[in-house]
């Protein structure tokens, strides 16, 4: 993936995310959807920053890999 591709795909699921709040509630199914988005929607923001400071520091953005959700939701802001 590259950066314009993980960026499209953030915005996919920010509309997903939107739409699935918007209709808050209507099924079971969908707060787990929503948690699955979030996980997913960390791990593509984690993705693009590994990219960004690899270019940064003169590595190849390319050997960046998405990292599994414990890592990305265990980070503490």
């Amino acid at each position: 993936m590259n950066d314009r591709s993980i960026l499209e795909h953030i915005s996919q699921l920010v509309e997903e995310e939107h739409h699935l709040r918007a209709d808050a509630g209507k099924a079971d199914h969908d707060a787990e959807r929503l948690r699955r988005l979030e996980v997913e929607l960390d791990q593509c923001w984690d993705l693009l920053r590994q990219r960004r400071a690899k270019r940064e520091f003169g590595g190849d953005p390319n050997e960046a890999a998405p990292r599994d959700p414990g890592t990305v939701e265990g980070y503490s802001g």
